[in-house]
């Protein structure tokens, strides 16, 4: 390869890895929540992670606004030092079941302020959730990032098509539980479990008689070859 082919080969190479850190880059800065999937109808504990996209600004507030088309029963939220915490909760048009009675509202907003997220830092607020919503394959959490200079940056666009959005927000996908994926119910999976650990007993016996009889065949073998032997000698 001659010096000139080497260099052109070298140049394409960064440039190509330069257009990669540009795509890559304000994906990296996107308000996120981690981890970005959780099972239908059981309880999660997730991160929202915010990065600082800003060179000459820290973030000061972020604005969480959780579903009301699919409100959460039960929300709590895990202390951030050097951040003041606000849940506000709204009353529900429709009562949310659960086991200690009905829940008639929900939290519908958390807001952390008070605190800084430098340029080139990120922080996460983790909040705990649940019971999830059965029946619905995500949750959509609109999010607002302000600025110390003022700006305010909404992620609170839904993806509709391959694109992304210039602002996405924060999505949690939900799946379905292991027991429905196997098609399976909670109530037929210790009758299917017996079944499971019958069968392998059973199999284990078997195994256990074929290895004995083995086992006595080569005793027997054993036994008249020595005989064998010392008839010779």
């Amino acid at each position: 390869m001659s010096v000139r082919t080497l260099r052109r080969a070298v140049a394409l190479t960064a440039a190509t890895a330069v257009g990669v850190i540009s795509v890559a880059g304000p994906a990296l800065a996107h308000v996120t929540v981690n981890p970005g999937t959780a099972e239908q109808g059981g309880w999660t504990k997730v991160s929202f992670r915010v990065p600082n996209e800003q060179a000459n600004a820290s973030t000061t507030k972020l604005v969480v606004n959780l579903p009301q088309d699919h409100p959460l029963a039960f929300v709590s939220v895990k202390p951030v030092p050097g951040w003041t915490i606000k849940a506000d909760k709204t009353k529900l048009v429709t009562p949310v079941k659960s086991d200690d009675g009905e829940v008639t509202e929900a939290v519908t907003q958390i807001v952390w302020s008070g605190g800084k997220i430098e340029p080139g830092q990120f922080q996460e607020f983790d909040v705990s959730l649940g019971p999830l919503p059965t029946g619905v394959d995500q949750l959509v959490f609109k999010a607002d990032q302000t600025y110390s200079d003022g700006k305010v940056v909404k992620w609170d666009e839904e993806q509709k098509g391959a694109e992304e959005p210039k602002h996405p927000a924060p999505v949690l996908k939900l799946t379905k539980a292991a027991l429905e994926d196997a098609g399976l119910t909670a109530k037929a999976a210790p009758a299917d479990e017996a079944k499971i650990i019958s069968d392998g007993d059973g199999t284990a016996r078997t195994l256990g008689g074929l290895g004995l009889a083995v086992g006595f065949v080569g005793l027997i073998v054993g036994a008249l070859g020595f005989a064998k032997g010392r008839k010779s000698a």
